[in-house]
């Protein structure tokens, strides 16, 4: 598989950053790196965010209505793989900007 395919599997679950990382690493160029990153990114706060959530929904239920935010982070790994296939290092709406610069020691 090439860097561009390695980018766009890395957004499909944590399992999917993991072969993306670990079979992309020898040959990894920019665009992977910077995928692995936000992919990495939006992974970690979806993770961050329905574990808050949780929480929150179990101490007052009645904002059980906001779980169906959780459709965003699907909607953000859809941009991801869309910026991936056409090769175009853009940051991810909303939370990709603070990704740009992290995880420099991991990527």
């Amino acid at each position: 598989m090439d860097n561009k395919t390695f980018s766009i599997v890395s957004y499909i679950t944590i399992f999917g950053w993991l072969i993306a990382f670990l079979a992309g690493k020898e040959k990894a160029d920019d665009l992977l790196k910077y995928h692995l990153k936000q992919s990495l990114g939006l992974g970690l706060t979806s993770i961050l965010f329905s574990m808050a959530l949780s929480i929150l929904i179990h101490i007052m239920p009645f904002l059980a209505f906001l779980s169906s935010f959780s459709l965003l982070f699907l909607v953000l790994a859809v941009v991801g793989i869309i910026n991936a296939a056409n090769e175009e290092k853009k940051p991810l709406p909303v939370i990709g900007g603070m990704f740009e610069n992290a995880f420099g020691s991991i990527v």
